[in-house]
């Protein structure tokens, strides 16, 4: 038995496939190991029976997770995922390359990630080629969900929302700015509830607010990432993976258009690629 895993900050996706056929499938909440240690880890895991059940049947494990770019984190996530699934082989890489293997396969492109977080490489075939872009939620990740949900709060903090769109987050989340100061500066995990923020903006796409503030985002996005790694290698194939991209594909390919770029894929869910992949 293989199992597969796809791990952003806020959910990780779990295949286990045999035989080529997928044999169960669980979500669970995002591992990344920059604020999941091994005992929160471990806690993950003992809640879903069918990791729990098949944990001494899995042989290998190709895990992606968002945050796991060092050595040291690897082998720490590793270690305890060895110690969970103690019959398995276990090969852990970050989300990057897992969004470039599940966009590009074995051939060279540019790959674009826009989900919780943002990134943007270019992959040769092998392996995403270092660079200085992923800078995390507090210094970089624009156009991510997490970029959107932190300029939605400040703009409702600034009383800068259109009247209506205040009416209806207020409506649909109750919270006021002691909440959202407490959940941001002293709560864990201040990312994710940033992302929280997502759908408010896929149910108000129509919006001249929102259109406005998601084609600023992309467009700090393209200036940021993708037109200088375009610069330095050449207009290759361009893939983008991730939630943002496939739920915002109309205003990220207007952005595209704006700098002469077509996108080639769109992947909202690598998972089912890098299965594809790693099964075969």
């Amino acid at each position: 038995m293989i199992a597969v895993v796809y791990s952003g900050s806020r959910t990780a996706f779990w295949k286990l496939t045999q035989n080529g056929q997928v044999v169960g499938h669980c979500n669970t909440a995002g591992i990344n190991p920059t604020f999941v240690d091994s005992k929160m880890l471990l806690q993950i895991l003992n809640k879903k029976v069918v990791l729990v059940n098949n944990a001494e049947n899995i042989k290998k494990i190709y895990f992606f997770a968002a945050g796991a770019s060092s050595p040291g984190r690897k082998e720490e996530l590793s270690k305890t995922l060895s110690s969970f699934f103690r019959y398995s082989k276990v090969f852990v890489e970050d989300d990057l390359f897992g969004a470039a293997k599940a966009a590009c396969y074995d051939k060279p492109g540019i790959v674009g990630m826009l989900g919780s977080g943002s990134h943007c490489a270019y992959f040769d075939g092998k392996k995403p080629l270092m660079n200085n872009f992923g800078l995390g939620y507090i210094l970089g990740d624009e156009g991510s969900s997490n970029y959107f949900g932190k300029m939605l709060l400040k703009d409702f903090l600034s009383e800068k929302l259109p009247g209506d769109l205040e009416a209806k987050f207020i409506g649909n989340y109750n919270l006021d700015r002691p909440q959202i100061l407490e959940r941001i500066y002293n709560k864990p995990h201040a990312n994710i509830f940033l992302t929280s923020f997502f759908d408010f903006f896929t149910q108000n796409i129509e919006h001249e607010y929102v259109i406005k503030l998601i084609d600023n985002g992309f467009e700090k996005y393209f200036q940021t990432y993708i037109l200088p790694t375009v610069e330095k290698y050449g207009k290759e194939d361009i893939h983008f993976v991730g939630k943002v991209a496939a739920e915002l594909e109309d205003r990220l390919i207007i952005t595209a258009a704006k700098h002469q770029i077509k996108i080639k894929t769109i992947i909202k869910e690598p998972i089912l690629n890098l299965l594809k992949h790693y099964t075969n």
